[in-house]
């Protein structure tokens, strides 16, 4: 590989390095590693008095199931490259997940903080014709996501355009996922990521094996975690390895770090950042003046939740993590990859841990494609049934349950509990086949190129299936 950093090159890289350990004809692999559709685009929008000339990508990894899926990020970052390697990503982590999408993803090249709410609608809508004109969007060929940058409203901007030039469509909200509720969302897709990176993280450490490797005790209570980003992703990762037990030693954020090894509370770092406009300062904190320097500070779990490339040769030997949780796509470069599995330290990579977006997205999209929410048809009926069970086991017994208990048991699942517990079914199966499929591999070295095989076992499969060579 060139020694200048290409993103969509190690992804690539770490391909390769797996698929040798699968049984696939060199034809199939080399159909299952290149993109299909590459869409780049430069449209013009007026801003203010000026005519910009925008530039954007959309790409389309995989087609071996419909629709393609992935985000859509605004940055001043985003390059070809980028979105390449991220559509591959999604791929593969469709596939360990057992999502039916094939992997794509979307960019435009911009700094959403200079553009003003409705320059940004401007784009973003602009953007969307694009891609409806090319047939890039839909809820049956390609159905987009937020990502960096974007969110709720984003999303709704581009369903509203969608719904616009396809009048009548019955299905047309399944053309994009991550929408507010009240638009065919899904409760619980907000802090989906960083819940699937909690559940991800924890299957691992409930391994006793993989535990003993790498000399720490089974489970995530008291372990020190450090998270580097705080936003939506890093926010929700930190907040529930809190209330799961862990000790949230470190927090990183681009205007600096912060450290504690006793702990630290997140909401009261979120409410110091809100009122001061830093996480710095924070009361009985040390201060570190660079974002990169929490993450080489002393902790079992490592959690970089920002941008790619943020663990790299200059900083990977000075990690003093037992375990990194890669809930950002691509932070570590295949540099830093190797110095780490020389050190020891147990990599859980990107492209399976932080599928929880994807995963409850595509719940979102069943939802939009069945019109009806979920629990909306069994949530009184085993509410009524639990009632009529507990009114038996005291009329036989003779004692009354305590209202408190008695609320507990007989609640019937909301939207959200199903979207969870969907959620952790998924990724604690995820986490186990790759597991699994490491220990039955003596010579796959560490978990990424466990996961990657087991990505490309299951693409691979879809591709013999479909009869690609007539």
């Amino acid at each position: 590989m060139n020694t200048e950093y290409s993103f969509f090159d190690a992804v690539c890289e770490s391909f390769d390095k797996a698929a040798k350990y699968t049984k696939f004809d060199k034809g199939i692999l080399e159909q299952i590693k290149q993109c299909n559709s590459v869409l780049r685009i430069h449209f013009p929008v007026k801003i203010g008095d000026q005519i910009e000339v925008i530039k954007a990508y959309r790409v389309q990894h995989s087609h071996h199931k419909l629709p393609c899926k992935g985000g859509i990020r605004f940055s001043e970052m985003v390059n070809l490259d980028e979105v390449m390697a991220l559509s591959a990503l999604m791929t593969y982590k469709c596939a360990i997940v057992n999502v039916p999408f094939g992997g794509a993803k979307g960019g435009i090249s911009i700094n959403p903080k200079k553009y003003s709410e409705r320059d940004l609608e401007r784009i973003t809508r602009r953007y969307t014709s694009e891609l409806i004109k090319k047939r890039f969007i839909g809820p049956g060929e390609d159905v987009p996501a937020p990502d960096y940058g974007t969110g709720e409203r984003e999303m709704s901007w581009i369903l509203d355009t969608y719904m616009a030039m396809h009048p009548g469509e019955v299905d047309a909200l399944g053309c994009v996922t991550g929408k507010p509720v009240t638009q065919g969302g899904v409760k619980g897709r907000k802090e989906a990521t960083g819940l699937g990176v909690f559940f991800g993280i924890r299957e691992v450490c409930n391994n006793e094996e993989v535990m003993q490797k790498i000399g720490l005790p089974k489970g995530i209570e008291n372990k020190k975690v450090i998270v580097q980003g705080l936003g939506n992703v890093g926010y929700h990762t930190a907040k529930f390895f809190q209330e799961g037990g862990a000790i949230i030693v470190g927090i990183a954020e681009y205007e600096g770090s912060i450290y504690n090894e006793k702990g630290l509370d997140v909401e009261a770092v979120v409410a110091h950042r809100k009122q001061t406009g830093s996480i710095l300062n924070f009361p009985g904190a040390q201060n570190f003046e660079k974002n990169t320097d929490a993450i080489e500070a002393s902790c079992d779990i490592l959690i970089p939740a920002a941008l790619e490339n943020v663990i790299n040769s200059s900083n990977a030997n000075k990690i003093k993590a037992k375990i990194i949780g890669e809930a950002a796509n691509g932070p570590l470069t295949p540099e830093a990859d190797e110095i780490l599995n020389q050190k020891g330290v147990l990599i859980i990579p990107d492209m399976y841990l932080n599928a929880g977006g994807v995963t409850v997205s595509y719940f979102e999209w069943l939802k939009n494609l069945s019109h009806v929410r979920y629990g909306r048809l069994e949530k009184r009926f085993m509410e009524n049934q639990s009632t009529n069970i507990l009114a038996q086991i005291e009329s036989m017994t003779g004692n009354k349950i305590p209202d408190n208990q008695r609320n507990l048991l007989i609640h019937g699942p909301d939207e959200i509990d199903l979207v969870r517990s969907g959620l952790e079914d998924t990724m604690i199966k995820a986490t186990n086949e790759i597991l699994e499929c490491w220990k039955a591999n003596p010579e796959i070295k560490d978990m990424r190129t466990a996961a990657f095989v087991v990505a490309i076992n299951k693409v691979g499969t879809s591709y013999e299936e479909l009869g690609i060579f007539p």
